[in-house]
């Protein structure tokens, strides 16, 4: 009798074992095809990637155009205790205008992935454009930009392939992320956009 409730201890403990060793493989899996660049959820900096980031203006001394950047309590994943940036922006000048977000991506080796992911969505009581440029830089800090189009008042996931960012032929070495707020495809030229959960991914 004794022998045989070993017996069963013994299989009951191996197939726990076995599941929690298949259950870590899967969730290693799932963490292998996303690399999370910055989900905000401390509300300070640096990123989840250690990178710095914050608003930036063509010409801080031209008080007609500007972006700021503040922390909010509204988690594209709904997460209660995080956070995601909004960005209010203006173009609305009577000279070239445009300006936005950027974040340091310590070059960061993409070779792994495939596209460059985030959620997005405008502020309906202040107003929102519905293009948003994003930009991707190389270790030689040269610039490819994507327009981002459709954009709502409700939480969207954006997934962008890398393809799509033609000037970048070398992804070992990523420099850095920008988002561009521009006189050109920025309608209404005032507004806010709230971003969150910046990740490399492999779709």
């Amino acid at each position: 009798m004794k022998k045989n409730t070993m017996m069963i201890a013994i299989m009951s403990g191996f197939m726990i074992m076995t599941f929690v060793a298949f259950k870590s493989q899967a969730m290693a899996a799932v963490t292998a095809n996303e690399l999370v660049i910055a989900d905000f959820n401390t509300g300070e900096k640096p990123s989840n990637s250690g990178g710095d980031f914050g608003a930036w203006n063509k010409d801080p001394d031209d008080d007609t155009q500007k972006t700021e950047m503040k922390f909010v309590t509204d988690d594209a994943l709904g997460d209660s205790a995080g956070y995601s940036i909004r960005l209010d922006y203006d173009v609305d000048s009577p000279n070239p205008a445009y300006n936005g977000f950027w974040m340091k991506l310590k070059g960061v080796n993409a070779t792994p992935y495939d596209s460059l992911t985030f959620y997005v969505k405008g502020d309906s009581k202040t107003g929102f454009t519905k293009r948003l440029k994003i930009e991707l830089k190389d270790k030689g800090n040269k610039p490819s930009a994507y327009l981002v189009a459709n954009i709502t008042d409700t939480w969207q996931k954006i997934s962008i392939p890398f393809d799509r960012f033609r000037r970048i032929q070398d992804w070992t070495s990523l420099s850095e992320l920008v988002v561009v707020f521009d006189d050109m495809n920025s309608n209404p030229k005032t507004g806010a956009i709230y971003v969150d959960q910046i990740t490399l991914s492999k779709e």
